[in-house]
């Protein structure tokens, strides 16, 4: 797909859903149970109206910002996704590089299929380390001191995943980890052999690499077959070991931010994991506000799952959060056009934000206010009246 065809996040994912074998596919777009939380996400944005402000001269719109100290050209980063050699072999390294020039900041999976080091050495920015921890704590302190040496500014700590997610929908495909071969995957990745080359060997300069995708399966499963819970205790341990900035990322309540705030937490992702692990968690931008309220200026907020539009975007701000980050649009992305797509689904979405911004009234990203957004309508998207 010629990427100047794409001219949103969904026509990115059209072009993903064919190029991709349906499981693997189903992987990066599906959610967990019956996609209630999945679908909430998305719904949730749609039903909070804008409210434009008039008489404003919106000649020139400014979306620079900060997060935690660090300069972005506008407040939206890309999360941190698993394993994204399934979207295409140049994976974490390429988003790396389109992020540092969109002059955004990019948050390195844990268990992504590159090393820390090797991504780092292709940003052009500064970038985020999601650590998911696991029982022993020798390999969590190594971890941590090898992302701090080779130069992240902000650690990411995952809470929402203290057991391995339970996804039907990959079940139902022969999706499993760690990955047990089946003659129905093999015939999926015969079916789409452009993908399936890419995949296994690569396509880059560099020629065949008949381990690549090993590696990279193994980096991946070590990351996050053995995640569990994570406690205050090693929250407060962790502020000890990292002098960076350190995030808590899978909050969807405040009563817990203050007392992430005395840990010495900088900020919360206001996340349900893309409504990959618990169905039935409620929509992030309905819990946003409650968070935001509950920081009380101590710490930042950020939100991820459900945005796709600029318009989500200012949204998110006006009910209080710093920036947002977004996931699944950067994947169909890197799937739909590798590096190439990563860097349009980033212009794309700043140009969106840019418009919305012009459209509601505001010229800097500090006009975003409450005042922008109406009152959820009376009547429930999920059935009924509220």
């Amino acid at each position: 797909m010629r990427m100047t065809r794409a001219h949103s996040v969904a026509d990115l994912r059209r072009a993903a859903r064919r190029r991709m074998p349906k499981a693997v596919f189903d992987v990066v777009d599906g959610g967990a149970g019956d996609e209630h939380t999945l679908r909430w996400n998305t719904e949730s944005f749609e039903r909070i109206p804008l409210r434009p402000r008039a008489l404003v001269d919106v000649a020139h719109v400014d979306t620079t910002t900060t997060v935690l100290g660090d300069p972005v050209s506008m407040p939206l980063l890309l999360a941190p996704c698993s394993f994204a050699r399934m979207c295409h072999s140049d994976a974490e390294p390429a988003v790396a590089r389109a992020a540092g020039r969109a002059g955004t900041i990019y948050a390195v999976p844990g268990g992504s299929g590159e090393r820390p080091e090797v991504v780092i050495r292709s940003a052009g920015g500064p970038l985020w380390y999601q650590l998911y921890l696991k029982p022993d704590q020798a390999q969590n302190d190594e971890l941590v001191d090898r992302v701090a040496a080779a130069g992240y500014r902000t650690l990411c700590v995952t809470i929402d995943t203290p057991i391995k997610p339970y996804r039907e929908k990959d079940l139902r495909n022969g999706v499993t980890l760690p990955v047990a071969p089946s003659p129905r995957l093999a015939l999926a990745g015969l079916a789409h052999p452009r993908w399936s080359r890419d995949f296994l060997f690569g396509t880059g300069g560099a020629g065949l690499d008949l381990f690549a995708a090993k590696r990279a399966y193994d980096n991946f499963t070590d990351a996050i077959m053995h995640s569990r819970s994570v406690s205050a205790g090693e929250i407060r341990r962790l502020r000890e070991r990292w002098s960076g900035a350190l995030v808590v990322k899978g909050v969807l309540r405040g009563d817990e931010v203050r007392e992430m705030a005395d840990l010495g937490v900088d900020g919360v992702v206001v996340s349900n994991h893309g409504g990959r692990n618990l169905d039935g968690a409620p929509a992030t931008i309905d819990v946003l506000a409650e968070v935001v309220d509950a920081a009380a200026g101590r710490l930042e907020v950020l939100l991820d799952s459900g945005v796709r539009r600029g318009t989500d975007v200012v949204r998110a701000l006006a009910l209080g959060a710093r920036a947002v980050l977004v996931g699944r649009p950067y994947m169909f992305a890197l799937a739909a056009g590798g590096e190439a797509g990563v860097d349009r689904v980033l212009e794309l979405l700043h140009n969106e934000i840019i418009r919305a911004m012009s459209l509601v009234g505001a010229t800097s990203i500090k006009e975003i206010d409450r005042s922008l957004v109406g009152p959820v309508p009376s009547a429930d998207v999920r059935g009924g009246t509220a």
